[in-house]
């Protein structure tokens, strides 16, 4: 399947003035550097505690790709939708209550919402908004907002279309796996590489799985409770390297 060209889809309004015309696949490989400073760097994507309980390192390839199928993909649709309201400039807030509804972890909860203040940074700065205009960043409910929110409405501003919004989800989740697999585990950086380049059919099937959804309602519901309960023990644990 053939990703969507142009900057939106049909019926969709053009991204903010003061976006920068950059082609998608362009703004594709640099909102997917890790050298971004959003935070990214503070994650294992549940790695680290996925470790501590037993999970094998030869065993990650398969980690990753559960959350592709769970809690990434509810991260991917909120973001596609997020962008897609942004775009017809109706209320952000609906989005946000979808998402929280479908992440049941409150320690996933709030690790979200503090990567969204850090993504809400790159936004303003990277994508201001003409003075004068509406900016759904500038309100103060979204400091609250968690990260693919944020990076919904950023996607919009900025003239990322859907599909690559999906993969963008789906590739920073991979990569955020394998690259904590290095620093918690000896490996081969080949391998871990090795790995994403198997799961790159997954993160385009992530992509085709989102790339349509508009509504709140329509934001995939996969849950992972060992990850989730993972989760909520590594966040009252005091010895760690990743903050989630």
């Amino acid at each position: 399947m053939a990703a969507p060209t142009g900057a939106g889809a049909a019926g969709e309004a053009p991204p903010a003035p003061g976006s920068f015309a950059v082609p998608s696949a362009l703004l594709l490989t640099l909102l997917a550097d890790a050298r971004l400073p959003s935070g990214g760097h503070t994650q294992s994507g549940g790695l680290e505690p996925a470790l501590r309980a037993g999970l094998r390192a030869g065993d990650v390839a398969d980690y990753a790709r559960a959350r592709l199928r769970t809690v990434t993909a509810v991260e991917a649709g909120t973001a596609v939708v997020a962008r897609a309201v942004a775009a017809a400039g109706e209320d952000l807030a609906a989005v946000d209550a979808a998402w929280a509804a479908r992440t049941p972890s409150p320690a996933l909860r709030a690790n979200a919402r503090r990567l969204g203040r850090g993504q809400l940074r790159v936004a303003r700065t990277l994508w201001p908004v003409a003075p004068g205009r509406p900016d759904p960043l500038g309100q103060p409910a979204a400091r609250a907002w968690p990260r693919p929110v944020v990076l919904g409405v950023l996607a919009h501003r900025a003239g990322l279309d859907a599909w690559d919004l999906g993969r963008l989800v789906g590739y920073d989740d991979v990569q955020t796996v394998v690259a904590a697999l290095l620093k918690l585990e000896p490996a081969d950086p080949l391998e871990t590489t090795g790995m994403v380049v198997d799961l790159l059919p997954e993160i385009d099937a992530l992509a085709a799985r989102v790339s349509h959804l508009r509504h709140p309602v329509e934001i995939p519901a996969g849950g992972a409770p060992l990850m989730e309960r993972w989760a909520q023990t590594h966040a009252a644990t005091t010895e760690r390297l990743f903050s989630a």
